[in-house]
């Protein structure tokens, strides 16, 4: 009997690493953020403590990216605590999801 082949695991896109300061860059810009984007650690928490945007800037960046990437937010998302987690999962979640 041939075996058979696991599917590979699905890695995040080469490209989302590359998507991270164009982002960052968004979410300075779109929020007028008195910081540059490259001082946004990728690894930081978007909500809250990290980065500190409220709800109302997340639904901002959301119409950002929209705008951008044709990627579709919604404020129910059962996983928008892990899309917004850091600006790597943004952008990983982004990378998989744009139109444009």
């Amino acid at each position: 009997m041939p075996e058979q082949a696991m599917p590979p695991k699905q890695a995040p896109p080469a490209d989302a690493r590359a998507l991270e300061p164009e982002l960052a860059a968004l979410i300075v810009r779109g929020l007028n953020l008195p910081l540059t984007p490259e001082e946004i650690n990728p690894e930081a928490p978007l909500y809250g403590e990290g980065l500190g945007l409220d709800s109302i800037d997340i639904l901002e960046i959301a119409l950002l990216v929209s705008k951008h990437y044709g990627v579709q937010l919604r404020t129910d998302h059962e996983d928008n605590q892990h899309i917004f987690r850091s600006l790597r999962h943004f952008a990983q979640y982004v990378a998989v999801q744009r139109t444009k």
